[in-house]
């Protein structure tokens, strides 16, 4: 593999790489969390039926099949190509995984009128029974959630939805198209320069719309900060009266 040409050595900042393999490293424990947590959740389904049939047919679908009937639930009737579009399923998962529901009874098929070459999907009532007790789980999910995520002050929460968002962005393979610390600018200078800005406005935070401004000009260097605080003076604070 050849050596990259980024400027930025990581060996200055031990610290920070640290902090980065402990955090991948966690990123990687919470994917086995995610992946345990499915026996956990069908386990809750199971708990929460007081139907032999629903426990029975439970304890034998996975978790694929429980996203498929939950797509087919809220779009019904819907076919396969629609499924597979709406939620991010490959097509030949959805139609090995709608068999599967067909010969349990949980949905039923339907054609449309003329056409029998397009099949659509319904829940039976055996199918719409797992499909609430599903959303039921959903919802105690969300509210879990939201007590887990209350712990956390605004601007913190602001922290976490930006990193995500940059996560999504990202390209873990393609590593040549994403941003690169500017050369020539230390770690310590670019974070002190993030916290002197962050310091002096978020006395004027007032706003979910300043809050957005906050949020972009805490991620400029000093010289782009000079550039930002030139461009708002011509346009907002400049008086253009003879």
């Amino acid at each position: 593999m050849a050596a990259s040409n980024n400027s930025f050595d990581y060996n200055e900042n031990p610290n920070k790489d640290k902090l980065i393999k402990k955090l991948m490293e966690t990123v990687s424990n919470l994917q086995k969390k995610f992946q345990e947590e499915d026996d956990e959740e069908k386990q809750w389904l199971i708990n929460n039926s007081n139907n032999p049939d629903v426990i029975k047919l439970l304890k034998e679908m996975t978790v694929m099949m429980l996203h498929v009937l939950d797509a087919i639930g809220q779009l019904e009737p819907v076919n396969g190509i629609t499924i597979s579009k709406q939620f991010g399923i490959p097509k030949g998962s959805v139609s090995k995984i709608s068999r599967k529901l067909l010969q349990t009874q949980i949905i039923r098929k339907e054609f449309l009128p003329g056409n029998k070459k397009e099949i659509l999907f319904r829940t039976t009532p055996l199918g719409k029974e797992i499909f609430h007790l599903h959303k039921a789980l959903h919802r105690q999910i969300d509210k879990g959630a939201y007590q887990f995520l209350k712990r956390y002050n605004s601007s913190e929460l602001h922290f976490l939805i930006q990193c995500l968002q940059d996560t999504l962005d990202a390209s873990w393979v393609n590593t040549d198209v994403q941003k690169e610390p500017i050369v020539g600018q230390t770690e310590k200078e670019r974070s002190n320069v993030q916290l002197n800005y962050t310091k002096e406005l978020c006395s004027a935070i007032k706003s979910q719309e300043i809050n957005d401004i906050v949020d972009m000009l805490i991620t400029l260097d000093t010289g782009n900060l000079k550039k930002a605080k030139k461009i708002l003076k011509d346009v907002f604070f400049t008086s253009f009266d003879e």
